[in-house]
């Protein structure tokens, strides 16, 4: 497997925390996207999400397919009560991890991590939505309109930047993980996202 090298619940329509909107502002211009950076933005990776956003959305309706979603969904439960919603988020990040050639199940323990599977989350940085994506990224690829509260938008261009990450660290996941965190050279993070992995969201 890829991998191997090594909340809340929702209680009705979500809405976004904006309670840690007004420390955001100072660091949006040097956080990168999952959280935060120590680099301005990649011209290579703005380009990568630029022509991500391009791509089909189309979902291959394969068995396997089917039988991975059915399985994930039992797995998120009422974390996302919405039943359409649940498959929905599994859907879609089945098709965009695979899209980049990541593992889904790596995917989903990052979104698990970073938004506990509410497309509204905002976090301290203001990084939005299930990946936690960072907002200036929209004006960089010139898409300001866009919103990452959006499912589709969020995961697409979450899935872009952890394989951005993922392949400049030659598949360290450490690595790839601590950059999309904006914390690499710990290993707090990545191995939190590894052991949900390992946890929740294996494969069978």
């Amino acid at each position: 497997m890829m991998w191997s090298s090594s909340s809340r619940q929702n209680s009705g329509p979500r809405r976004p925390d904006t309670r840690w909107l007004p420390v955001a502002a100072a660091i949006l211009s040097t956080a990168l996207p999952g959280a935060r950076a120590e680099d301005a933005p990649d011209p290579e990776l703005r380009e990568r999400l630029r022509e991500a956003m391009h791509a089909s959305t189309s979902f291959p309706d394969r068995f396997d397919a089917q039988v991975w979603l059915t399985d994930m969904a039992l797995r998120l439960g009422n974390q996302v009560r919405d039943p359409q919603e649940r498959v929905h988020i599994l859907k879609q990040a089945h098709w965009e991890a695979s899209r980049v050639a990541l593992p889904p199940e790596m995917i989903l323990a990052v979104i698990d991590i970073e938004s506990a599977f509410d497309p509204y989350a905002v976090s301290v940085a203001g990084a939005q939505g299930l990946m936690q994506v960072m907002p200036f990224w929209l004006d960089e690829i010139g898409r300001p309109n866009d919103r990452l509260v959006d499912i589709d938008t969020n995961l697409r261009m979450g899935c872009t930047i952890l394989k951005y990450y993922y392949d400049m660290e030659k598949g360290d996941w450490i690595r790839a993980l601590g950059r999309y965190n904006g914390s690499l050279g710990s290993r707090r993070y990545p191995e939190k996202v590894l052991e949900r992995l390992r946890s929740r969201w294996f494969r069978q």
